[in-house]
């Protein structure tokens, strides 16, 4: 396993939630919207641009911008 800040996810790349790094509000929100260590994902889209990303976990599918991703650092394979 590799560990990756989730920016740099591809489409299609799976990964389990290793940390978060984000404090306060920011760290509280992330956690909310499901987001915790351990859990597995795949990114299932990217606007045109890069930003955001979107990520199918828990049975739904998440947007997150670039610099909330920045915060998450996951496990992928190589």
């Amino acid at each position: 396993m590799k560990t990756i800040a989730l920016r740099h996810m591809q489409v299609n790349q799976r990964g389990i939630i290793r940390h978060i790094t984000a404090q306060g509000e920011l760290g509280r929100r992330i956690r909310d919207m499901g987001l915790v260590p351990g859990t597995p994902f795949t990114v299932v889209g990217r606007a045109p641009l890069e930003d955001p990303v979107a990520l199918r976990l828990r049975g739904f599918t998440l947007t997150l911008r670039n610099n909330e991703a920045d915060f998450i650092t996951v496990d992928v394979e190589e």
